[in-house]
């Protein structure tokens, strides 16, 4: 085309002019749309909290909630001791070369993430016979285990260490949600064609999760062995206490949810405690629920209603905690979790019944959540040298541990609701009182007497920033946590622009 002219004659149509870019505004404009590391992370985290949801709601309409309470207990018993013998493993021999291999974590998420597709699939068609027992046991087995790698790769995916939390606290509440999320649609299949429609849909979400898993970033998590200082760091009074206390918590959550899946099933919860406790037992029962309970109901509401009520506990303490812990210290949140516990289950003794049940398994998810963001961050606070993947990894699995060890107790023992809520009082309060107590010192003033004043947000040496691009003159290499530093010592790194403001999650 041409163009005619001032002058004699057609001129060529020239090209309209295009504004100079920087290259700076390049990689910027390249990066509005790059997921980064953390978005990754949740993606696959959501998949796999809504499976499991979709799991345990196939389960509640399956043999495994019709057989008799009493022959199932061995069963269960037998399959929750087999779970103790992959942490035994992955902790000391397995964990520390998936830290050393560049990314190790990320092959046992996709790795787990296919196994729960194998065992969802043969769950499907084995949904009334005895074969679901160790298929359901090993789907738990490998969502701890995905708990051990999860909590390895979250601080790759962070640029500051005062991210871990709040990062930790998202995946906590997206958690819940993605369970909500999960169990609705699942239950209402469950209702249109039966508890196999659940594990259907369980099936294409651990697939998605799947493959959701290979875009996690490759990278490794400790590439050396741990150090001097960091060892010595992790054995500080502080983190000691603090992980026992932990410890204790995770505890009372695994022995809490088989007391009630027992409890409420199997009519244990029929001691007789005339008087005030029992009158207000009922009128709660009557005004909250208004529904009559029997000695031994074994109605899946019951269940329900106690599990909803720790999962929106959990979701309240994953909201509380980063908001707590700007105006007190990380050690009185930890102390108030069990307290609260501790409070609430002396609560539940005596007003018992569901009413009881339903505002202990609150206070219950409610403490575990919001304790375990405090000990996470004070790791972070009283081990600054120490890495945080495989530190959080090793923490992991020793709670887990403590998860199934718990879960034992009401498995092998018969124990009535009441008398269980009993224990979790006592144990959760004579963890408070040894936590005050350690974390006192010997004058008896607390180690921690005002508020810390929080610092702004310094980034992370940008070699330890996992996934960043380093720009060393015309080279540009992919960094990974604990890197030695090399090339240029004006070496420079560029984060994910996605990572600028406030985290989005999908």
């Amino acid at each position: 085309m041409t163009q005619r002219g001032h002058g004699s004659g057609w001129k060529p149509l020239a090209k309209p002019a295009r504004p100079r870019v920087s290259r700076a505004q390049a990689s910027t404009e390249r990066g509005a749309f790059t997921v980064s590391p953390f978005v990754r992370l949740a993606r696959v985290h959501a998949l796999s909290a809504a499976g499991d949801a979709m799991i345990a709601v196939a389960l509640a309409g399956s043999l495994f909630f019709s057989i008799d309470p009493s022959a199932a207990r061995w069963r269960v018993g037998l399959y929750l001791g087999l779970t103790i013998a992959p942490f035994a493993l992955v902790s000391p021999l397995i964990g520390p070369a998936l830290d050393r291999a560049k990314g190790g974590r990320r092959a046992m998420v996709i790795t787990i993430s296919v196994l729960r597709v194998l065992f969802a699939v043969l769950m499907v068609n084995n949904l009334d016979n005895l074969l679901l027992f160790p298929l359901a046991f090993g789907i738990l087995v490998l969502q701890k285990g995905y708990a051990v790698a999860r909590a390895a790769i979250v601080p790759t995916t962070v640029r500051s260490h005062e991210e871990l939390v709040l990062r930790n606290s998202r995946l906590a509440l997206l958690s819940g949600v993605a369970g909500f999320a999960g169990a609705a649609p699942a239950a209402l299949l469950q209702l249109i064609g039966g508890p196999g429609w659940s594990v259907a849909l369980a099936v294409l979400a651990f697939a998605a999760a799947s493959v959701a898993a290979t875009r996690l970033p490759r990278v490794a998590v400790a590439a050396e062995p741990a150090g001097e200082m960091e060892r010595r760091e992790l054995r500080s009074g502080g983190i000691v206490l603090a992980a026992s206390a932990t410890g204790v918590l995770r505890g009372i959550i695994g022995f809490f949810t088989f007391l009630v899946a027992f409890a409420y099933r199997g009519g244990t919860d029929d001691i007789d405690l005339s008087g005030a406790g029992s009158a207000l037992g009922s009128r709660l029962h009557e005004e909250l629920l208004g529904i009559e309970l029997g000695a031994s109901g074994t109605s899946a509401f019951r269940l329900a209603v106690v599990v909803g009520a720790t999962v929106v506990g959990n979701l309240t303490g994953s909201v509380l905690a980063p908001r707590l812990r700007e105006s007190i210290h990380e050690e009185r949140l930890l102390l108030g979790s069990l307290l609260l516990i501790a409070a609430t289950a002396f609560l539940g003794v005596w007003t018992g019944g569901l009413s009881g049940a339903v505002v202990v398994g609150f206070a219950v998810g409610l403490g575990v959540s919001a304790g375990k963001l405090a000990f996470d961050s004070i790791v972070q606070r009283d081990a600054p040298d120490a890495n945080y993947g495989r530190t959080f990894a090793r923490f992991e699995t020793r709670f887990q541990l403590l998860w199934v060890v718990s879960a034992l107790v009401p498995v092998v023992f018969s124990i009535p609701a009441r008398v269980g809520f009993f224990m979790l009082a006592t144990a959760a309060g004579a963890s408070a009182f040894s936590y005050f107590i350690g974390s006192r010192t010997d004058d008896g003033t607390p180690l921690v007497v005002e508020p810390p004043a929080r610092q702004p947000l310094e980034p992370l040496d940008p070699t330890t920033v996992a996934g960043a691009e380093v720009e060393t003159g015309d080279e540009t290499l992919v960094s990974g946590p604990r890197a030695t530093p090399t090339g240029d010592p004006t070496t420079r790194v560029t984060p994910d622009p996605d990572d600028a403001g406030e985290p989005r999650l999908f």
